[in-house]
């Protein structure tokens, strides 16, 4: 795999994650892969310790915040009532998702603004928001490994400090982050990042370049059935411990993605064995190594030298390709996120 550093202002990061509209703010939110997963053991909370290194993909899903409607500032008049906090959630695209409370985004949204109200002072503009329409479209299928609805959450979080002009710090935006998800903290940042604890422990790696095919199955996986399944390895774990980090140290991100370590695999692939069987006859057309992204069910490929024609043709429908027929699945071609 060829990898290259990669140098990028933040400003110039900002300008392509927010576009300013006529009407609003339109947040780009971009899926992630793992380059590898770790599971050093099951913590005295219940939650699994993680090592993980994740790397943004230029795959967006995109939230559109506008407002809706104001009411005057409630400082201005004789009330100690505080506005009730109401968001319209409208989502679309190729993939469904919930449109109500139980969307990260409206959990987002709504977490940001009750904490907004209690202590943002509004007195500039002496008027405040009282609805936000945000608009959801889904352009990444959630329960893939993919990290869509935590990215959606993450960018509703900056999105609507930046459209609100809340100021609020990263360390705030952190905070606020760790209440809604695991992965939600890396998407505030990275592009790549090692996670630990339960994910929300974010330590920036250098920016690296790189390309993947990734294999999208129709098949949506639970990550809690995963992690209920999961069964510890600590030689294992110790074993992948010692070659990962020795590989960071010395910078050779590509060695840790020639590993394809993901402990989580073969607990998705007990419970789902058709996603196991998908990976098989796809190795077996020289795709090849083809690892398992979070707890799945998407799989991917990094493209190099080696590999790029055999790519290339299977992207095509050629031959190779029809050694997976009766698999309801889509193939993309990605990149590495650059912020």
């Amino acid at each position: 795999m060829s990898i290259q550093k990669h140098q990028e202002t933040k400003s110039m990061a900002a300008s392509k994650q927010f576009t300013k509209t006529d009407e609003g703010l339109l947040v780009r939110a971009p899926g992630k892969i793992n380059l590898s997963l770790l599971v050093a053991g099951k913590r005295p909370d219940g939650y699994h310790e993680l090592e993980t290194i994740m790397a943004k993909i230029n795959w967006h899903d995109e939230i559109l915040i506008e407002h809706k409607s104001e009411i005057r500032n409630p400082k201005s008049e004789i009330s100690n009532d505080r506005p009730e906090t109401n968001i319209e959630l409208i989502c679309k695209g190729p993939y469904e998702v919930p449109e109500g409370e139980d969307n990260l985004v409206y959990k987002a949204a709504k977490l940001i603004l009750d904490f907004g109200l209690r202590i943002a002072d509004f007195n500039n503009a002496g008027k405040m928001p009282a609805t936000l329409r945000i608009t959801l479209t889904k352009n990444i299928p959630a329960g893939t490994g993919l990290g869509s609805g935590s990215s959606d959450a993450a960018g509703t979080l900056m999105g609507i400090n930046r459209f609100l002009k809340l100021g609020f710090s990263k360390k705030k935006l952190m905070e606020l982050a760790a209440k809604l998800g695991s992965d939600v903290a890396f998407f505030l940042g990275g592009p790549l990042a090692m996670c630990t604890g339960r994910g929300e422990k974010v330590k920036k790696i250098d920016k690296c370049e790189f390309g993947v095919l990734l294999i999208v199955p129709d098949v949506n996986v639970s990550t809690q059935r995963v992690y209920a399944n999961y069964r510890h390895n600590p030689a294992e774990y110790e074993r992948l411990h010692k070659e990962i980090n020795g590989h960071i140290k010395k910078k050779r991100i590509d060695l840790v993605c020639e590993l394809c370590a993901n402990m989580l695999q073969e607990s998705c692939f007990e419970l789902n064995t058709k996603l196991r069987e998908l990976k098989k006859r796809i190795e077996r057309a020289g795709i090849r190594p083809l690892c398992l992204s979070g707890s799945g069910s998407a799989m991917y490929c990094i493209i190099d030298k080696g590999n790029e024609e055999r790519i290339k043709a299977y992207r095509t429908n050629s031959a190779a390709s029809k050694l997976a027929r009766g698999f309801s699945f889509r193939k993309i071609i990605v990149n590495n996120n650059s912020w």
